[in-house]
């Protein structure tokens, strides 16, 4: 039995729908954010009417993701793929800098702490290999100047026994 009430609940939905379908098509051609939110509040609707209409939710996601903003052959179409991949590459290359700043902060900060213990006079002085060399050279001159001195000490001693003895030799003869 259909009563006018119900006849009237039944226009006032058609009514509401109709709004919905206005909406999402000028949404879909001015290129604004179609969304549940945004349409149902153009609509002057409540959210959970698309939830309760699934038809138009649908469709409201249909439109969602097809193209939007300049017409084919007039430039490239905007999806919400499209600017999903886009976010995704952004968020990536934003990633990839990140890392490379912070690597050269790390290099830098490494630098500068080099530079300032340098100039602090408290680092190894920047000629070190050099003096590394040269104590190499004075030791091993130092290990050939020893055996040197050791050698000619045995020479020494040899010739003073060598001068006892001629000398003991002569103060027996005479």
């Amino acid at each position: 039995m259909t009563t006018p009430m119900n006849v009237g609940r039944h226009q006032e939905t058609e009514r509401r729908r109709q709004r919905v379908r206005a909406a999402l098509t000028s949404a879909a051609r001015d290129g604004t954010v179609l969304t549940v939110s945004a349409i149902a509040r153009t609509a002057r609707v409540d959210r959970t009417f698309f939830y309760r209409h699934r038809d138009l939710l649908e469709e409201l996601h249909t439109a969602a993701r097809e193209p939007t903003g300049p017409t084919p052959g007039h430039g490239p179409t905007v999806t919400q793929v499209s600017l999903h991949a886009d976010l995704a590459n952004a968020g990536a290359r934003a990633a990839r800098l990140a890392a490379r700043v912070q690597q050269l902060e790390k290099r830098l900060s490494h630098v500068l702490g080099e530079q300032a213990w340098r100039e602090s006079g408290l680092g190894a002085p920047a000629d070190i290999d050099e003096h590394r060399r040269t104590i190499t050279q004075l030791e091993q001159q130092n290990v050939e100047l020893a055996s040197r001195l050791e050698e000619q000490e045995g020479e020494l001693e040899a010739a003073r026994a060598a001068n006892r003895e001629l000398t003991r030799a002569l103060n027996q003869r005479g």
